[in-house]
């Protein structure tokens, strides 16, 4: 799969975003290194503490089916440029550290390293 094929599959899930509070709908992507592709759209809470962002929810997907290496995490909402928020460049850094995230529209997008969104992310070995 090519990354604009990634990013198409990313837009296709923004449409099923649950956005009754801030409107904006964001969807997500990210192609496993098995080949397997899972979505992920924004879901919103009124207790917004609970709202998940289609990032994580894409990320989350995979882990919970086994998937642990990633190659492509496709990011694309209703701004031009959708950046993922601080939270989903933590969970991206743990869960994905070698991905590539692309980020922007269907036809035009940039791609970001996770240590390029997130410099010094905290880790497990920060535990220690």
């Amino acid at each position: 799969m090519n990354d604009a094929e990634l990013m198409i599959i990313a837009s296709e899930a923004r449409k099923n975003a649950y956005v009754p509070y801030s409107g904006f709908r964001v969807g997500a992507a990210v192609l496993a290194k098995s080949g397997k592709v899972y979505t992920g759209c924004n879901v919103e809470s009124a207790s917004f503490g609970a709202t998940n962002c289609a990032e994580r929810v894409a990320l989350q997907k995979a882990v919970s089916e086994g998937e642990r290496e990633f190659l492509a995490l496709a990011v694309v909402g209703d701004a031009k440029m959708t950046m993922p928020c601080g939270i989903c460049r933590q969970v991206i850094s743990e869960l994905a550290p070698e991905v590539r995230v692309l980020v922007g529209e269907e036809e035009s997008y940039q791609v970001f390293t996770p240590a390029s969104l997130l410099p010094h992310a905290f880790g497990p070995e920060d535990l220690l």
